[in-house]
């Protein structure tokens, strides 16, 4: 057995498979396609789904892929063993209903044996205990012994999940010899420890499991198998990790030199350095494909692992942002089969420096509520955080438990582990119910009823068309057995109607569908959305508006014209205003999503700052400057790498196919787009920008009107001008004068009432000095003062603190204002020389009154929510400094 590299096994597994007559296909975006069950994609199947339910139709009977996955459930145990991980590939072949058991374990007998040349005697297999025809194959047909076929129950040997298609599997073990197995004489294939390692899955989907638990024989048997790149490699190379896998390695030993360690010396340093290793891996590939760091979702799950790799990176003593050094790592041993991580470089570094800068300032935050939380203990006399305290810090700050701890010790604190691992299982748990409830239903996704069978796409003549004569295929109709064919449809009946083709667009590329009619001498409908499913089959929603509707019927299909060229307005306007943004803001600017619908157009894209008014002006010039020169716009279909090569502007992390539209607004912008457009820029009439915020972390939105919704806006804010000059009694073209004489009085009238309110605190200042008394060695000025605000208090304080100058004085004053109590509390430098502290003095006593706060020795502010224990407050104040 030769040791192979991890590119090479990749590359001569998808060569064998193709010489099998199998399509080789791409890996798919992590980003799962219409399936709710997951947040990534998890399996080499996962992405395949809708073909074996038969949703969409295969690009071929036989398939095989090499699919990037990310799990992350069990992130936390990842760096704890060198077996888990949250990045790694899976080979794959598949059959949808041409080859079966047969083809299926004869080919990978004769990958194994044969193409990667592994001894025979060290190959076992496993099977469902009742699966008499897999042992029949592999015992009669490839001549494997009965003593190295082991009959498995459900748990290790059929796949299902939840309803849908499922089946026995059979499974491919590697025997490492004895030198790697535990002390168990009968250890042997299905132990657990590192000597009978399984490398390949093959699973037979040949029965449809329902609600109830029955198993009903398919019509349709299909493959799905799966084999571990990573742990294949792993057996090609007799190591003993995936982590130790030429192309894993070559990341694990960059973090060694940046931490100047050696892996294999201590157990806590192997820890951190598998942790940084497999995270920079997932994280290449999450934003390879468009994911950015978020606090919801699968940007969630990315920015959790940034910060975690950056935080074991702390504990190796690595100094400064180090991740982008380590993915520059990972591209260069992936970008082979991988060409889009070259392609994305610039992005995927600069998202990783950016979100790694961003964990620095969450540190330095974390770090300070902590130790108002290390305070609050103190001062409660308890010597250990609570779980919520440790909990909260970790998943609504992201700040670490480890910095929490290490931190907490420096006190003198411990932190109560067991209460956050409490919370923290039962997110887990929450998590994982939330992904087997939407897993339920996956299988279900898009499919039509098994009696609608179609050959072929609805051919969509849409560009060029806007009202034809159509063939009307398949009525659908939602009933309580779900979605079903009928023959007729009445008035007021709701349809879903397939025609052989269609003028209508459907929804997709972030524009809405089309609306309109289909009709004939007996019957009117009225179509209200558009959409299709993944094999190009348009379904036009709508409803029976008078006659009856009859299978078969030609019918005349018509688009809503206006609504129509409202939405190209919008679309042909986003193209606009999208490369506007690149001439303003830059080219980093790449689109995050977009709707464009007849009122409005919306256009997310990726900025790390809000559009300055200077920028958005300068944006909506440019837009309409290309506007009102008339210029064409033009569609062609080139093939990929030409149109990228022309400069046609591609969506960071989309797939495409072979051949794409390219949309063309002279030489200002190129697009691949699928929508509906304008012949000239002109046709737009004006567009304003109506609005611009964020929407998460990196991502900005812009929302902006076109044609006749920008005229009215126009005369909206015209009349909201009017109005505004009427209510300051100014003319339009004075009102900026008029506004700053308004600002200068009231400039004014403040500095006038600052100056009485100074006098009335010096006359507040003088009454308190004349009732201050002496406990102790200390004079305390103490009083409730009326109705006062914080910086009244903070005056007063002031005032009374330089009139006793050469005193160790504390002053202590407290307002009720609104049912609430406010307290400040000072003491001089000779006070504070005797053991005053105003920070915790004030603590206890807004804890009376039902607060918190604190400060220095110097000066501090709290509040409270019971005024009517002030005086009990004061009380416990004169007691204390009595004790100087």
């Amino acid at each position: 057995m030769k040791p192979l590299g991890l590119n090479e096994i990749r590359n001569t597994f998808l060569e064998f498979f193709a010489s099998k007559d199998h399509l080789v296909l791409p890996s798919f975006s992590l980003i799962p396609k219409n399936d709710p069950s997951i947040l990534l994609i998890n399996a080499g199947m996962t992405p395949l789904k809708p073909y074996f339910t038969g949703a969409e139709k295969p690009p071929a009977l036989r398939v095989a892929t090499c699919q990037k996955c990310v799990r992350t459930l069990d992130i936390d145990i990842v760096g704890q063993t060198a077996r888990h991980a949250t990045f790694f590939e899976m080979l794959g072949n598949f059959s949808f209903g041409d080859y079966f058991k047969d083809e299926a374990i004869a080919w990978a007998w004769e990958f194994c044996t044969e193409v990667l040349e592994m001894p025979e005697e060290q190959l076992f297999v496993t099977i469902y205990k009742d699966d008499d025809e897999a042992f029949d194959i592999w015992h009669e047909k490839i001549g494997l012994p009965e003593n190295k076929i082991f009959r498995f129950g459900k748990e290790s040997n059929f796949w299902e999940h939840g309803v849908g298609p499922c089946g026995p599997c059979s499974e491919l073990f590697f025997d490492r010899g004895p030198e790697h197995g535990c002390d168990d004489p009968n250890c042997t294939v299905g132990c657990e420890c590192d000597r009978y390692i399984e490398f390949w899955n093959l699973v037979f989907t040949q029965f449809e499991r329902d609600a109830e638990g029955n198993y009903t024989p398919l019509k349709q048997k299909n493959i799905d198998t799966g084999a571990g790149l990573e742990r294949l490699a792993g057996i090609m190379q007799d190591v003993d990790s995936i982590f130790e896998v030429d192309t894993v390695q070559a990341v694990l030993q960059a973090v060694c030199k940046l931490a100047n360690v050696e892996y294999g010396q201590t157990e806590q340093t192997d820890i951190a350095i598998r942790v940084i290793t497999d995270h920079a891996r997932s994280t290449v590939f999450m934003i390879s494909d468009g994911i950015e760091p978020s606090n919801e979702r699968r940007g969630y799950v990315l920015r959790r692992l940034i910060r975690r790799a950056a935080r074991y990176g702390r504990t190796l003593g690595i100094e400064g942002m180090f991740l982008k050094d380590l993915a520059k790592i990972v591209i260069d041993q992936s970008h082979s089969a991988y060409p889009e991580l070259l392609e994305y470089q610039t992005q995927i570094l600069r998202v990783i420096e950016r979100e790694e800068k961003a964990f620095a300032t969450t540190i330095k935050q974390g770090s300070a509520i902590l130790a108002e939380n290390i305070d609050q203990v103190k001062a409660q006399n308890k010597d250990s955080l609570s779980g919520e305290q440790v909990f909260k810090l970790h998943d609504t700050f992201g700040f670490p438990v480890d910095l929490t701890r290490e931190i907490a010790a420096e006190h003198n604190l411990s932190i109560d582990l067991n209460g956050f691992e409490t919370l923290m299982e039962a997110q887990r748990e929450r998590a994982r119910k939330a992904t087997l409830e939407r897993t339920d239903t996956a299988w279900d996704a898009n499919a039509l009823p098994d009696n609608v069978i179609l050959d072929k796409e609805t051919e969509f003549v849409g560009y060029d068309n806007l009202s034809i004569e159509a063939d009307l295929l398949y009525i659908l109709q939602n009933t309580a057995e779900g979605l079903e064919t009928v023959e007729t449809a009445s008035q007021g009946a709701p349809v879903i109607l397939i025609t052989d083709r269609t003028p209508f667009y459907a929804e997709s590329g972030g524009q809405i569908g089309d609306t309109g009619l289909m009709q004939n001498d007996h019957v009117k409908v009225r179509i209200t959305n558009t959409t299709h499913n993944g094999d190009g089959i348009y379904l036009h929603q709508g409803q029976v508006e008078s006659g009856e509707l009859r299978l078969g019927d030609p019918l005349e299909l018509v688009v809503d014209s206006a609504l129509r060229l409202s939405i190209a307005r919008n679309h042909t306007g986003t193209h606009i205003l999208h490369q506007a943004l690149h001439d303003v803001l830059g080219d980093h600017v790449d689109q995050a999503g977009s709707l464009v619908t007849a009122d409005r157009l919306r256009f997310d894209f990726k900025h790390h700052q809000p559009v300055t008014n200077s920028e958005l002006q300068e944006i909506e010039r440019i837009s309409n400057e290309i506007i009102l020169e008339d210029i064409p716009v033009t569609t062609e279909v080139k093939d990929i790498e030409t149109a990228k090569a022309d400069g046609a502007r591609a969506l960071f992390g989309e797939k495409y196919g072979d051949l794409v539209r390219v949309v063309s607004i002279g030489d200002f912008s190129q697009e691949l787009c699928g929508g509906t457009h304008l012949n000239n820029s002109s046709q737009i009439g004006s567009l304003r920008i109506i609005n611009e915020t964020g929407t998460a972390a990196g991502i900005r939105r812009i929302e902006a009107v076109t044609g006749n919704a920008a005229y009215d806006k126009t005369m909206s804010d015209a009349e909201l001008l009017l109005d505004i000059s009427n209510q300051l009694k100014a003319q339009p073209n004075n009102l900026l004068v008029r506004i700053e004489q308004l600002q200068a009085n009231q400039k004014e009238l403040e500095r006038e009432l600052e100056i009485v309110r100074s006098k009335q605190a010096a006359n507040v200042a003088d009454e308190l000095i004349e009732q201050a008394e002496t406990v102790g060695q200390i004079k305390c000025v103490i009083g409730k003062m009326n109705n006062a605000t914080a910086d009244q208090l903070r005056q007063t304080g002031d005032q009374i603190r330089d009139s006793l100058s050469g005193d160790p004085v504390v002053i202590a004053l407290a307002t009720e204002t609104e049912g609430k109590v406010i307290w400040m509390i000072m003491a001089a430098q000779k006070a504070v020389e005797l053991g005053a502290h105003a920070g915790n003095l004030i603590r206890e006593a807004a804890k009376i009154t039902g607060g918190g706060g604190g400060g220095r020795p110097e000066m501090a502010q709290a509040g409270g929510r019971n005024p009517e224990k002030i005086q009990e407050a004061f009380s416990y104040l004169k007691t204390e400094l009595a004790k100087l």
